[in-house]
């Protein structure tokens, strides 16, 4: 009696004569493909849509709110700073699942000043204007001065310090110098700030702002394609299209910054006298010539803009309509068309490949976590990953990017399993982000459902002891996983005659042959 052990998976070993090809070939994993519809994604995605003043709205959906913020409250000597202010302020819209976009100002026409009083004290000098209903309220800062140069570098420094990377902010406008923080002191040109003081402004944001986006009214400073902030566009649908020159798109144009959107976000308001009437149809003088609001959207590819007039007084029938499909149509929207998901062994790798549109104007700006999970037979959540999947790259197109993934210690048991998508919001209790699938949210909150694959038992090892009693051979099988076996044999690997086919249970079993040919080969086919 000889015996052998079976070496490997295509091993052989030589017996007195006789080679036994001791094969075991499992079936192969299947790979699944799913190609998935599309449905709307809402207009309440986070960072993008429209968005109102600070507070609580019923009458809109809404994943932002907008606020203004005097400097005066938030610093009280050259480094003297009091957060108490803003840290209340994102708390608040926090609390309501938003994220904040605010800006910080010196002068707000109809508003008492915003500069601080140490500035003042110094003997800061100011301008009074009547301009915008102001009458002498706010007062314009000497934008040269250095004393007030010197106080918002070292605001900035510390406001980023403190607050880059905040989950509770959206995106921050740059504000600080001009009307409203605007950039201007139209019509009262000569009291605005130089271009070096523009400049001195921006890359201290710049410097001191690595992840949350910036956005600035228009291209300002000595090289604005050198910024990494984008533009906000405050007279939306009213100056955006050119021309003429001092339009939003002609001042992007004329610095070549039309691209700029392809990396820092772009944003605004709706021009506030057309709040109220832009989404009637019937009043047909709302809009400018020139300035229709879709257009508007796609030439500046705008993710947000503030819209009071839909959250106050709001909005119902038609014009309701109109107005969500306005805010669906401002910034990004991620659509998966296709899912392949192969089904996998206990001790093999996980593989995944989607297929990902984004069919918006816009990409998303920040780089969320993109997590996939396993979903087992019970609807429970049993395994999650975090996925190097970079929200960020997907640019708008027609054409799909392709995410693989491939988790090799995958830690789910034998069986069926759900395989579903998320992107997931730093802030704790922020708006979901949903893609735009009908089967986004099919079986978990916030989460897509990818479609179904399999984790299967690993491929079985049997060993194989052959009993050489001429003219018979008894193979004898040992520790092969129950299920469906077959024995064959071949004298020229061309020809498998089955010897034995089983479908057990039992983990050893045996065949006899009665042997006709000196060298034979036998191999064994099949698997759990």
């Amino acid at each position: 009696m000889k015996q052998f052990t079976l070496l490997s998976n295509w091993g052989a070993c030589l017996l007195l004569g006789l080679v036994l090809d001791c094969r075991v070939m499992a079936a192969p994993l299947v790979t699944h493909s799913y190609p998935l519809v599309y449905a709307q994604a809402p207009p309440n995605n986070p960072l993008k849509g429209f968005m109102p003043y600070t507070g609580s709205y019923s009458t809109f959906p809404y994943s932002m709110e907008w606020s203004y913020l005097p400097l005066r409250s938030l610093m009280s000597g050259p480094t003297n700073f009091n957060w108490t202010s803003l840290d209340q302020l994102l708390s608040s819209d926090a609390s309501r699942g938003h994220q904040t976009v605010f800006r910080v100002y010196l002068d707000y026409p109809t508003l008492p000043t915003g500069i601080p009083q140490y500035l003042l004290d110094a003997g800061l000098i100011t301008y009074s204007y009547n301009d915008y209903g102001n009458n002498g309220i706010s007062v314009c800062p000497d934008y040269e001065n250095p004393l007030l140069d010197q106080a918002l570098t070292n605001f900035i420094a510390a406001f980023g310090a403190r607050y880059d990377g905040d989950p509770r902010i959206g995106f921050i406008t740059v504000g600080l110098l001009g009307y409203w923080g605007e950039w201007h002191t139209y019509p009262e040109t000569n009291l605005f700030a130089s271009p070096a003081v523009q400049e001195e402004v921006l890359t201290a944001y710049a410097n001191a702002f690595s992840k949350t986006k910036l956005l600035v009214r228009w291209p300002s400073g000595v090289n604005p394609p050198a910024q990494r902030i984008g533009y906000h566009d405050d007279s939306f649908a009213y100056q955006t299209i050119d021309p003429p020159s001092y339009m939003f798109l002609a001042l992007l144009k004329a610095v070549g910054e039309t691209n700029k959107w392809q990396t820092q976000p772009i944003g605004g308001e709706l021009y506030p006298p057309e709040q109220s009437c832009i989404w009637d149809i019937t009043q047909t003088n709302c809009v400018p010539a020139g300035q229709d609001f879709t257009d508007c959207v796609k030439l500046t590819h705008a993710s947000w803009m503030l819209n009071q007039g839909v959250f106050s007084p709001g909005f119902s029938g038609a014009p309701e309509a109109l107005a969500l499909a306005g805010a669906r149509q401002l910034g990004y929207e991620l659509y998966v068309t296709n899912s392949q998901l192969m089904d996998a062994r206990l001790s093999g790798p996980l593989n995944i490949s989607l297929q990902v549109q984004n069919t918006g104007v816009a990409p998303f700006y920040y780089n969320w976590p993109v997590n996939v999970a396993a979903l087992n037979a019970s609807n429970q959540i049993v395994q999650t990953w975090t996925t190097p999947w970079v929200l960020s790259s997907l640019l708008p197109s027609p054409t799909n990017t392709v995410w693989n993934y491939s988790q090799s210690n995958h830690g789910l048991a034998v069986g069926k399993y759900k395989l579903l998508l998320s992107v997931q919001n730093p802030l704790t209790n922020g708006a979901s982000f949903h893609f735009a699938n009908q089967t986004q949210d099919a079986d978990v909150d916030g989460w897509l459902t990818l479609g179904q694959f399999s984790v299967v038992a690993n491929l079985a090892q049997p060993t194989l002891n052959g009993i050489n009693s001429f003219p018979t051979f008894v193979l004898q099988v040992s520790d092969a996983a129950p299920g469906a076996w077959t024995v064959e044999r071949t004298t020229d690997f061309t020809a498998w005659t089955p010897l034995l086919t089983t479908n057990t249970s039992t983990t050893e079993w045996s065949v006899t042959d009665n042997v006709s040919a000196l060298t034979e080969f036998y191999r064994v086919v099949g698997g759990p």
